[in-house]
């Protein structure tokens, strides 16, 4: 698989196997490929559709988009886009692209600041740097925090983001855990608030690739990272484990890294992570972790022959 994004498992109720994500809803050529994100609506009401994320181009250059089309076989259908991102810009870097849906059935998405355009993360008119909440259907909940403010988009949950290609519920409290890239330095994983500043650019660890300071670390009024790495790890890809195969890792997170070349396992206690632990150190950039439905756990490397590997209990 050339540099794969993703794994989506198929629900064990529907036979047969998953297709790839519409190839041809993702054809804008650029270095984060798209779909980067794609997910099954949780079975509040299982309504048997796929949904997306991918770069989507058009006037200005490309955006994030999500879509939702219903599985038929080993088929998609009745494709219906649900969110373009405002504005679109040049570039091919930072879509973000994540997707979780939370207990009661939110969508939260994740873009990017789009590289170029980091002040828009700090805008309310612009959907770059955000975590965004809408219903499955594409409809903005009324209790969005910038609902009827003037001048802002109303899909915004969360601002002050550089690039979240991470994100999770924890498994106790249900709330949105993600990380993201920093520049030089500056990787961060945010526990996220309705209507909260995480601070990019005005307050991050990292530096300019070229050298130099961007912000202090930290400013009032602006949420401070739970955990944070200098130098980066390019972290990418992310999950709570939940399953019975390794015991002694549940409620641990996990996190794949790019230019780390690792798998990253933060212990917590509570929402304070008390030690960060190191696998597969060295193997291979790691683009995504996910669950398997039998407990162990699959890894994508992130190469030009991308593998999908699983990690179980030695024997």
């Amino acid at each position: 698989m050339p540099a794969p994004w993703l794994i989506c498992l198929r629900p064990p109720t529907a036979p047969g196997r998953l297709p790839p994500p519409v190839a041809d809803r993702a054809a804008w050529p650029c270095p984060a490929p798209a779909p980067a994100g794609a997910r099954r609506r949780p079975p509040l009401v299982d309504n048997r559709r796929l949904y997306f994320s991918y770069s989507q181009p058009g006037r200005g250059g490309a955006g994030t988009a999500v879509a939702r089309a219903r599985l038929e076989g080993d088929r998609l259908l009745d494709l219906e886009v649900l969110f373009e991102q405002h504005p679109r810009t040049s570039g091919g870097g930072h879509f973000g692209s994540r997707l979780v849906f939370d207990r009661d059935g939110y969508l939260f998405i994740t873009t990017g600041d789009r590289f170029h355009s980091r002040k828009q993360a700090q805008q309310l008119d612009s959907h770059l740097g955000k975590i965004l909440r809408l219903h499955d259907d594409g409809r903005v909940p009324a209790d969005n925090p910038f609902v009827g403010q003037a001048g802002a988009l109303p899909e915004i949950w969360s601002y002050g983001h550089r690039n979240v290609q991470g994100a999770a519920l924890h498994p106790g409290t249900g709330v949105l855990w993600t990380q993201e890239h920093g520049p030089r330095g500056g990787d961060e994983v945010n526990i996220i608030k309705k209507g909260a500043n995480y601070g990019w650019p005005l307050a991050t660890f990292g530096e300019e690739y070229g050298g130099g300071r961007i912000g202090p670390p930290s400013l009032p009024g602006m949420e401070d990272p739970v955990w944070v790495w200098v130098p980066s790890i390019a972290p990418s890809g992310m999950m709570f484990y939940t399953g019975d195969l390794f015991p002694q890792w549940r409620n641990q997170l996990f996190l794949g890294a790019l230019a780390g070349q690792r798998l990253v396992r933060l212990e917590l206690d509570g929402d304070e992570v008390v030690q960060e632990h190191h696998l597969l150190r060295g193997q291979a950039r790691l683009r995504t972790v996910t669950q398997a439905a039998d407990g162990g756990i699959y890894l994508l490397t992130d190469e030009p022959n991308g593998k999908l590997l699983k990690l179980v209990p030695a024997q």
